[in-house]
């Protein structure tokens, strides 16, 4: 006979769900606003204050507080009707630059939906979703959400983390980013090392316009280059350092992608390949970060993969054993966990 305490539970968390689906349309609509910057640091605020200070009508404005307020993104002062943004929400809803800066993250939620109809159909056919068929918010959002934590750790934590390779860079060498997207990351690096090369390599052609226009308004110098490959077959070679940022998982042929990168590769270079967090099985992934990138790799990762030759479909949660598989199956001798965070792993991968 069914529990009905835990039918009622279960109901209750599921309410909770859709409460924090409908709340994150306020959330985006709050950063869209700013009013999370209006908020940041002005203590505690009434509704029409808040709304002055925005240039916003007071009506929604002070509907708006009473949602953040019920799921506990903002603080209430019943005695004078003020809201307060704490402090350590600040860099979670109102820092651009922060590297949990989340918002970004909504943007890719509010495109799964849009593609609701043919994510639906890959379940029926196994046919996938090219990339570049998304809706275009999940581009943004996606370069939106990452390039907070390259800023923070690409260059500090994760190529530090390579022994000799960031003195290479330093130097001057030869590096590759390949599936670069809006080339958050080449850019980082073109900034970071002006004595090197980058070249950014990726399939979907607004991407590397986008990616070129980034590089304009970054003012980088002429150390950075995008250009519409594959992983398969972009024609460089002879690099010091190919990065597979967040996207090996991705692609239909990983292996063939890293077999390539091997060829293109000097024999003393290097591989870094990010990927999302995750263990090597189910059951250690039992939290809300494995919870949304099993959600995005349902979504986006897995039909990419299916969209493309082979369909590997490795997904977003691939875990450490099978990426490191791959790589020495593309030939490379030594794989080891250089770094990590809450999001990523991160795999140094070399051939001696």
């Amino acid at each position: 006979m069914t529990d009905m305490e835990q039918v009622e539970a279960f109901a209750g968390q599921v309410v909770g769900d859709v409460a924090a689906a409908l709340s994150g349309v306020m959330t985006n609509i709050g950063h869209k606003l700013g009013l999370y910057k209006a908020m940041a640091g002005a203590g505690a605020l009434t509704s029409g204050a808040r709304a002055k200070t925005t240039d916003l009508h007071e009506r929604p404005a002070r509907e708006w507080p009473g949602n953040h307020t019920a799921g506990g993104y903002v603080t209430y002062d019943a005695a004078t009707r003020t809201y307060t943004l704490p402090d350590a929400h600040v860099p979670v809803l109102a820092d651009p630059d922060s590297p949990v800066f989340l918002i970004p993250a909504l943007e890719v939620a509010a495109s799964l939906w849009l593609d609701e109809d043919k994510i639906t159909d890959v379940f029926r056919t196994g046919e996938g979703i090219a990339w570049g068929e998304h809706h275009h918010r999940l581009f943004c959002g996606s370069e939106a959400l990452f390039r907070p934590g390259y800023k923070a750790s690409l260059v500090a934590d994760w190529i530090s983390a390579m022994p000799g390779v960031e003195e290479k860079l330093q130097a001057g060498a030869k590096i590759a980013d390949v599936g670069c997207g809006h080339g958050a990351s080449s850019i980082l690096l073109a900034k970071a090392f002006p004595n090197s090369m980058v070249y950014g390599f990726d399939l979907h052609e607004h991407s590397i316009e986008t990616a070129r226009l980034r590089a304009r308004e970054a003012e980088c110098g002429d150390n950075v280059k995008f250009e519409i490959a594959s992983a398969k077959d972009y024609e460089e070679a002879d690099f010091d350092l190919i990065c597979f940022m967040d996207c090996l998982h991705d692609m239909g042929d990983p292996v063939g992608a890293a077999h390539h990168a091997r060829q293109a590769l000097k024999s003393d270079g290097d591989i870094l390949l990010v990927e999302p967090a995750a263990s090597d099985n189910l059951e250690d992934s039992i939290n809300p970060v494995a919870r949304l990138y099993y959600a995005a790799s349902t979504a986006v990762c897995t039909p990419c993969s299916l969209s493309q030759e082979v369909g590997a479909a490795l997904g977003a949660q691939a875990g450490e054993k099978r990426l490191a598989e791959a790589m020495k199956e593309a030939g490379f001798t030594s794989v080891r966990r250089a770094a990590e965070t809450a999001f990523n792993i991160i795999l140094q991968c070399r051939v001696s």
